[in-house]
């Protein structure tokens, strides 16, 4: 029997878009004094940082020497911050491409949100850009997303796919993160049609910086971080960047623990004007409590957040290692080769008492009790060739690459079903660790993928706009499962699809973008077997989208999407056989979406969404029609507002504040529990004096109880938190 939630806040919708649209409407009449800088003659960086103050410099990457750069009028407000505005973004194109030049949407948190949001996990970061739920990743150590009614499987950072199962990602060394809605297979082979999330990471800056960092808080949280930047020679030839955390916690969940260790050491090699390399790698311990949180059933979201049904010496440790190289080299005015290479490698070991099913009486919750080994290997070259050149009166800006990739992920899953229960109302533990298990599986698996693409940015007349772009990948699959130390099942495939992407956009003045594309992803369905060890076929993604796009007074960023995706060749399990899944019908979602992103005038900040999605099964044989998908809100928004004082006694004082709701979601498929919808609140107050910047956030001010959809698990949010940060630059 369905359970339904009652929609508390209904109204919130409607409430969120009339804020916007009064904010857009102050920005657009309220003029402020800027500093028009004239960069023509004079050197950028020196340009930059006679208008910057020092706190705000850690955000500047160094520039190529001699390398020509785009001169866009750069404005600055009065006290020098350039708060939330954002102009370009690589992740719809790789290249350095006007946001309103995009026929597609893409969104970006910058910095400085991430700053006045004290955003602790990243993932915490995409709340802020409409058509997005947080989903909480492998045990709720990781972060992944669900976009545009579409679960994500893995993450980008500088635009390589980051494993999403075992990939955790610290905000340590995050710039700003990049969202591009909708199938993005063009440039990133295997993805869902929904989207991605790109996690920017910094850059060697153009001076040195020493900024250590101290924030505390609620649940026993510590978290020193240092940020430095210089150079190792005279001549900045040679220059770096690290970013380092140790973070130790308790959790407002009983029993909960975590604790972690991590650094990101950045080198950069100016070998000449025109050739330089960028080495970055990050090393992360991470061990905490394994938590599966609650199963999408109606008893659940009755227990306190903090009931644990697990027992406490429940652990998961991770170890990770990333590393990219990154060698550009110009060749001649126009043209230029980038070639990167990327590694990652994650070990992870978990024991757990795992959830299975609640017993009839309501109370009881059957477990099994797990121990696992597992390890991922992601290996990745990607090689491009970027150029402008004329065909007459039209301009092109062609991209072509190459990708090469190889994922290996191997487990050890051990057993033992017969393990105590646990009464959800009144739990109590002790239960007795097994020392032997009834079944162990081996599974070992391998992707290789061979990945051409070819773009085309096509300027035909003035305002008018074609992106055009086609991408072909190979991904050749292998398996091997079975008992431990038993005979193996072997299975293989090889998926070939091409992903186009069309757009056409239209500017009828220089701030304002109207626009309409078409596009189409793929993803392999390399986790799915059909009976007789036979891998299902690809899923793919095809989506229209229309929208609009504004800047007002190069301040303020507005975009307006409208889209349709369907989704085919979906795995669902097989009726005949539950160990089992078949290829069948459809999902559909459709939506429209508002962001809006920048400069209000006299130091106010703005960032805020709405989006309303409609993502439900279209045609199936298994699953009902008009099913709504897992975890997808129909209606959710954001609005992120700061002032910081601009002169008088009290210059450098300012406070934030947010809403950040999202509507009623299905719990699972078939539909048969909607989990309620939430509105929270979170609140900032800091001052920002000379070197120093003192910050008190307080997260989910009212306390409100809210859940966020795994998938599989309910994990539910965290009460009223405050932490406090103290920085100083040197």
């Amino acid at each position: 029997m369905k359970r339904t939630v009652c929609r508390q806040v209904d109204t919130m919708p409607l409430l969120l878009i009339a804020i916007i649209l009064q904010w857009v409407n102050l920005a657009v009449a309220q003029e402020e004094p800027v500093r028009k800088l004239d960069l023509a003659g004079v050197n950028t960086d020196a340009a930059w940082l006679a208008q910057t103050p020092a706190a705000d410099r850690d955000t500047q990457p160094v520039a190529q020497a001699n390398e020509p750069i785009d001169l866009d009028e750069v404005m600055v407000n009065a006290d020098g911050n350039r708060g939330y505005r954002t102009r370009k973004a690589s992740t719809a194109t790789k290249t350095d491409t006007d946001i309103l030049d995009v026929p597609q949407s893409v969104q970006v948190v910058p910095a400085q949100v991430l700053k006045d949001q004290n955003v602790l996990r990243v993932g915490d970061a995409a709340r802020n850009v409409s058509g997005i739920a947080p989903r909480p990743g492998y045990a709720g150590s990781t972060d992944l997303y669900t976009i545009r009614g579409f679960a994500v499987s893995a993450n980008l950072k500088n635009g390589f796919r980051d494993d999403g199962f075992l990939a955790f990602s610290d905000v340590a060394n995050v710039e700003q993160v990049e969202v591009l809605k909708g199938p993005a297979s063009v440039l990133y082979g295997r993805v869902e049609p929904g989207g991605v999330v790109n996690y920017v990471t910094k850059q060697p800056l153009a001076t040195d910086l020493f900024a250590p960092k101290l924030t505390f808080g609620s649940f026993g949280y510590v978290r020193p971080s240092i940020d430095l930047s210089g150079s190792l020679t005279a001549n900045r030839a040679v220059s770096y960047r690290l970013n380092a955390a140790y973070e130790s916690s308790d959790s407002f969940r009983d029993f909960g623990r975590s604790e972690l260790y991590f650094v990101s050491p950045v080198l950069r090699f100016e070998f000449s004007p025109d050739t330089s390399l960028t080495v970055e790698t990050e090393h992360f311990n991470l061990n905490r409590t394994f938590d599966r949180a609650f199963l999408p059933e109606a008893a659940f979201l009755d227990l306190p957040a903090n009931r644990f049904l697990g027992e406490p010496g429940d652990r998961y440790r991770n170890h990770g290692f990333r590393g990219r190289a990154t060698v550009e080299h110009r060749l001649g005015e126009r043209w230029r080769l980038r070639s990167a290479l990327s590694a990652q490698v994650f070990d992870a070991l978990r024991t757990n008492a795992q959830p299975r099913n609640l017993l009839d009486d309501g109370r009881t919750l059957r477990r099994r009790y797990t121990a696992t080994d597992e390890s991922a290997r992601n290996y990745s070259w990607q090689s491009e060739i970027e150029g402008r050149f004329s065909t007459g009166s039209i301009d092109h800006r062609l991209l072509f690459g190459l990708e090469l990739g190889r994922d290996d992920y191997d487990y050890v899953f051990r057993t033992q079903n017969d393990f105590p229960g646990i009464d959800i109302f009144n739990p109590v533990y002790g239960a007795t660790v097994p020392t032997a298990f009834g079944s162990s599986d081996d599974f070992k698996r391998a992707v290789s993928v061979l990945g051409l693409y070819v773009q085309d940015q096509i300027d035909l007349a003035p305002g008018l706009k074609l992106l055009s772009g086609l991408r072909f990948d190979i991904a050749d699959y292998t398996s091997r499962s079975g008992p431990l130390g038993g005979a193996s099942v072997l299975s293989s495939q090889r998926d070939e699809a091409f992903s186009p992407r069309i757009g056409l956009l239209y500017k009828p003045i220089e701030n304002i973008s109207l626009y309409t594309s078409y596009t189409r992803a793929f993803n392999p369905n390399s986790g799915f077997v059909a009976a007789g060890g036979i891998i299902l076929p690809p899923s793919v993604g095809t989506q229209y989208e229309v929208g609009a796009k504004a800047r007002f007074d190069e301040r303020l960023t507005a975009t307006l999407a409208f889209y349709d995706i369907a989704k085919t060749n979906v795995p669902v399990t097989d009726l005949t056989d539950e160990l089992f899944y078949v290829a069948s019908g459809e999902q559909r979602s459709r939506g429209v979406e508002v962001d809006v992103l920048g400069d209000l005038g006299w130091g106010w900040n703005l960032i805020a969404s709405f989006s309303l999605t409609d993502a439900y099964v279209s045609r199936d044989t298994t699953l009902s029609v008009g099913d709504k998908l897992v975890g997808v809100p129909g209606s959710s928004g954001s609005l992120w507002l700061s002032h910081t004082v601009q002169d008088g006694s009290l210059q450098g004082l300012g406070f934030g504040a947010g809403l950040f709701y999202v509507g009623n979601r299905e719990a699972a498929l078939p539909n048969t529990i909607e989990i309620p919808s939430y509105l929270r609140a979170d609140a900032s107050v800091f001052y920002r004096v000379g070197e120093w910047d003192l910050a008190l956030n307080v997260k989910n001010v009212f306390d409100t109880k809210y859940f966020d959809s795994q998938g599989f698990f309910l994990y539910p949010g965290a009460p009223t938190s405050v932490y406090g940060s103290l920085s100083h630059r040197f």
